[in-house]
């Protein structure tokens, strides 16, 4: 034994380590992914595994960023690199270099599987799709600045109806993508409607066509519930014709190409303008129409009342017969009078008058004779009732009781206060004697047991507490 080479820990654990290397310097692992975790510093750590045992395994920054498509626990990939230990753990790992899914196939069942997961969330129904507006002002686009996207947007746009574009700037594939658009919808969303750069009234979000791997940030779960919670209507426009990604689902409406996400959003400009002018051509012709059946109407009433003249003649003729006639009645009419004057006046004679007149004086001295002796008998009937009712008056007045000593309490209003539940502390009011009104303020006596009384000062006469309208 005492031939045995002796190994220290650092050691042993190099010469496995150069072991390990050496044998598996270049290895593709297939299998599913476990635990996936992404550290602060950008590195990703995770476990490859199947049904019998698991391998640890890292994917430094570098090579992170370039992933087309992020692993995720559940999905079955394909890790290409070089196995390696970690002698602080006493564990080896599998350092990734690229990392594929393990062929369409896993990608498309992990795709179905989050669209239903999201479609059971009510994120693709048709009920809560808003519906584009159909002319709008401000239209803004999430895509790549420096693509050909944006300026197939912008070319159709100018073609069909020139409009105000917005433009957000994200990566629509590789690391760090799916959080840029989700950053650009919400963007876009968290803008004021009257702020210095106006709110977009529709969003249109778009790439180019690509493999599955290239379009897979569209699938991504965060991009898909940032397009079902856009309150501005939103047009999904990534890939081609026979691309289909999970905002197509979440989106108010999909395209099947940017182009044709830009003929949706706006309506062609030279059709409205011929829609405006057929209108108007149309709106002319109906008025003509309607002016002339209208001339047609009032020329055939004309017809049928005659001439002015014809319908004139016979009340022309009968205010004639009328005229005359006046004169002839007005003339008998002052006959008549004359004569019935003439008969009046023959009563008229003065020796007649004189004798109605002296009869008239005498009628009249009579009455002025009965007045005489009855007015005395009158007035004096008429000042016994009033004394007798002004001393009932002095009996039942309420002076009398002020008099003797008593007095009347009164709110601010002039109403008589009669219990003293109906007066509060501190509430103002006026005492009724009887040569005059003062004012005072009760007092809780409860309150004020206990405590010195403070002197009342004296205050000078003045006007009473509303005595000109309380007892005038």
């Amino acid at each position: 034994m005492s031939n045995i080479r002796e190994y220290t820990v650092s050691e042993l654990s190099g010469d496995v380590k150069r072991v390990v290397e050496d044998s598996f310097s270049y290895v593709r692992v297939r299998g599913e992914m476990g635990r996936v975790t992404r550290a602060g510093s950008g590195h990703v750590y995770l476990d490859l595994k199947d049904d019998r045992a698991v391998i640890s395994g890292v994917v430094w920054k570098g090579n992170a960023s370039k992933l087309k498509i992020q692993p995720e626990q559940g999905m079955e990939m394909i890790a290409t690199g070089r196995l390696t230990t970690y002698p602080g753990q006493s564990k080896y790992q599998l350092v990734i270099d690229t990392l594929e899914p393990a062929g369409a196939g896993a990608l498309m069942a992990l795709l179905e599987e989050r669209r239903k997961k999201l479609a059971a969330e009510g994120l693709f129904d048709d009920a809560r799709k808003k519906p584009l507006p159909f002319l709008p002002g401000v239209i803004g686009v999430v895509t790549s600045p420096s693509g050909a996207v944006i300026r197939d947007i912008l070319h159709r746009l100018r073609d069909r109806f020139p409009s105000h574009v917005l433009v957000w700037p994200t990566l629509v594939q590789g690391e760090g993508a799916a959080a840029r658009i989700v950053a650009g919808i919400e963007g876009f969303n968290a803008m004021s409607a009257n702020g210095v750069v106006p709110r977009p009234d529709v969003l249109i979000v778009a790439r180019g066509g690509g493999s599955i791997e290239d379009l897979w940030c569209f699938n991504e779960e965060a991009v898909v519930r940032a397009a079902a919670g856009s309150k501005i209507p939103l047009i999904s426009a990534v890939g081609h014709e026979t691309d289909t990604t999970l905002i197509d689902f979440a989106a108010d409406q999909r395209a099947p190409t940017p182009t044709a996400a830009a003929e949706i959003a706006v309506p062609v400009r030279r059709d409205l303008w011929q829609e405006v002018q057929n209108k108007v051509r149309r709106m002319g012709a109906t008025q003509s129409r309607t002016l002339e059946a209208r001339q047609m109407a009032l020329t055939s009433a004309m017809r049928g009342l005659g001439r002015a003249d014809t319908l004139l003649e016979i009340p022309t003729q009968r205010l004639d017969r009328a005229a005359d006639r006046l004169g002839q009645a007005l003339r008998i009419r002052i006959e008549r009078g004359e004569t019935e004057l003439g008969r009046k006046a023959s009563g008229l004679r003065p020796v007649a008058l004189s004798r109605n007149l002296q009869a008239r004086m005498e009628g009249l001295g009579a009455a002025s004779a009965r007045l005489k002796s009855t007015a005395p008998r009158l007035f004096d009937a008429r000042e016994a009732r009033l004394e007798s009712a002004s001393r009932l008056l002095d009996t039942l007045s309420y002076r009398n009781v002020l008099a003797r000593g008593f007095a009347l309490a009164l709110d601010t209003e002039g109403n008589v206060v009669r219990r003293a539940a109906d007066v509060q502390d501190g509430m103002a009011a006026g005492i009724q004697f009887a040569d005059g009104v003062r004012d005072a303020v009760f007092r809780d006596k409860g309150a004020e047991a206990g405590t010195s009384k403070p002197k009342a000062k004296k205050k000078a006469p003045g006007k009473p507490l509303s005595q000109s309208s309380l007892f005038d």
